[in-house]
C-alpha cells in the first residue's frame, strides 16, 4: 500500500520551495500525495495562488481557509490547526512535511506531534530574524526529521539537541528550479506580465511583526527611495502578515506611475527568469538572500528583517530611511558579481525521494529524544 504523504503549503513562497519534492514524489510509485494548501493561496487580494497549484497538475488538493480580515497570526494557527486536524483525521497520513518559518508551517508540527504522525521540516537551522526565526525554531523541535540546505543549518540543529541521524543535509529545493533548462524565456515573461521596460530591478518589501509600530513610516520611506532613484522597478506585493496593509496602502500610489509594474504575486518559474534579467533586487525578502546569489544578482536588503541570515559579504545592507536606501542603490548599480551556490546543487528532490524510499526514514522514532552531547 503506498504511503500518505501531505505536504502544507500556505505562501507562493513556500510551494515554490516545496514544488520540486512533490513532483519527485508524485513520480514515485511508492507514495500517494496529498496537499494541504491555505493561507495566502486562499486569499484574492493576494492572487489566489492556489490556482498555481491546480495549474502543476499535482491531485487531491485540499483547500482551506485559514485567515480573516484582521490577519492576526495566532488566529491563523488556530483556524490552520483546526483545519488540519480534521483533514488528517480524514485521510490518515504516515507523514506531514512542512516547510520553513510560517505558522501554517507551525500549525502543521503540532498536528503531527499530537497525533502521532512523522513530521519532516524543510529547511530548519535558518537565521530568519523577527518573530519568524521563533518561529522556525519551534517547528524544528515539534518536528521528527529534518531537510536542510547545508552544514551550518545541521549543526544549528544539533546545537538545539536534534539527533544527527534525524537530520538529511539535501540543499534548498528552490534550487532545483533555479537551475533547471525548463525556466520559461523573457520575452514570453514580459509579455505574460506586460512589462513595459527591459531595464529594471525587483522590489520585495515585507512587513516586520517586530516593528510594527514603525512600519507605515518605514514603508513611506522605502516607496520614496524607489522613486527618487528613477528606476524602473517590478514590485510584488508583500506577505499576509501584521502590518502588510501599511505597505499595500502606500503602493496603491504607484499603480499609475509608468516606472512601477505591481503584481499581488507572479509564478516562481516566471519570477526566477524576472531576477535574471533585472539590474538588482531591493527589500527584505529571503530572495535576495538566497536566490540573488545564484545569479550573480545584487541585493539591496533594507532593515532587519534578514539579520543573521548571511554573511555573504556581496549583500548590501542599509537601514530603512530613503537617503540610505538610495545610496545603497547607487552601490547595487555598480557591483558586477559572479554566481555564488551556497544552499545545495539543485539535486535536491533526487536525494530527498531517495531518503523517503529507505527504511531507515520510515523507522525515526516518533518520541522525540534530546542530543546532549
Amino acid at each position: 500500500m503506498k504511503k500518505k504523504i501531505v505536504f502544507l503549503t500556505g505562501t507562493r513562497a513556500d510551494f515554490g520551495k516545496l514544488k520540486s519534492l512533490i513532483q519527485g514524489i508524485k513520480n514515485s510509485n511508492q507514495f500517494e500525495v496529498h496537499i494541504f494548501a491555505t493561507g495566502m493561496h486562499m486569499d484574492m487580494k493576494y492572487g489566489f495562488t492556489v490556482n498555481e497549484i491546480i495549474k502543476c497538475g499535482f491531485d487531491n488538493i485540499f483547500r482551506y481557509i485559514n485567515h480573516d480580515n484582521e490577519s492576526l497570526m495566532e488566529i491563523t494557527l488556530a483556524n490552520t490547526i483546526e483545519g488540519l486536524a480534521r483533514y488528517v483525521r480524514l485521510i490518515q497520513p504516515e507523514l506531514i512535511v512542512v516547510h520553513g518559518d510560517r505558522v501554517e508551517a507551525l500549525a502543521g508540527a503540532t498536528v503531527g506531534a499530537l497525533n502521532n504522525i512523522l513530521v519532516a521540516h524543510i529547511e530548519g537551522g535558518e537565521l530568519s530574524g523577527t518573530v519568524d526565526e521563533l518561529i522556525r525554531h519551534a517547528v524544528s523541535k515539534l518536528s521528527h526529521t529534518h531537510f536542510v540546505a547545508n552544514d551550518d543549518a545541521k549543526k544549528r540543529l544539533m546545537q538545539m539537541g536534534e539527533l544527527e541521524k534525524s537530520i538529511y543535509v539535501i540543499g534548498s529545493p528552490d534550487m532545483d528550479v533555479m537551475l533547471s533548462n525548463k525556466l520559461p524565456s523573457w520575452s514570453f515573461v514580459k509579455e505574460k506580465y506586460e512589462i513595459p521596460f527591459d531595464r529594471f530591478a525587483i522590489s520585495m518589501f515585507h512587513p516586520v511583526t517586530t516593528e510594527i509600530e514603525k512600519m507605515d513610516e518605514y514603508a513611506e520611506e522605502y516607496l520614496k527611495a524607489l522613486t527618487l532613484s528613477q528606476q524602473n522597478y517590478i514590485i510584488i506585493y508583500p506577505n499576509n502578515d501584521k502590518g502588510a496593509d501599511f505597505i499595500l496602502s502606500k503602493l496603491k500610489h504607484l499603480q499609475h506611475n509608468n516606472s512601477f509594474r505591481l503584481f499581488p504575486s507572479v509564478r516562481f518559474e516566471n519570477f526566477l527568469v524576472m531576477m535574471k534579467q533585472s539590474m538588482f533586487i531591493i527589500g527584505n525578502s529571503s530572495a535576495g538572500i538566497r536566490e540573488a546569489p545564484y545569479y550573480g544578482l545584487p541585493t539591496v536588503n533594507v532593515g532587519t528583517r534578514q539579520n543573521g541570515r548571511t554573511n555573504n559579504p556581496d549583500i548590501i545592507h542599509t537601514g530603512y530611511y530613503h537617503s540610505e536606501i538610495i545610496t545603497a542603490i547607487h552601490r547595487a548599480l555598480e557591483l558586477q558579481l559572479l554566481p555564488k551556490k551556497l544552499f545545495g546543487d539543485g539535486k535536491s528532490n533526487e536525494k530527498f525521494v531517495a531518503i523517503l524510499q529507505s527504511d531507515t526514514f520510515w523507522n525515526t522514532f516518533k518520541q522525540k529524544q534530546f542530543n546532549d552531547n
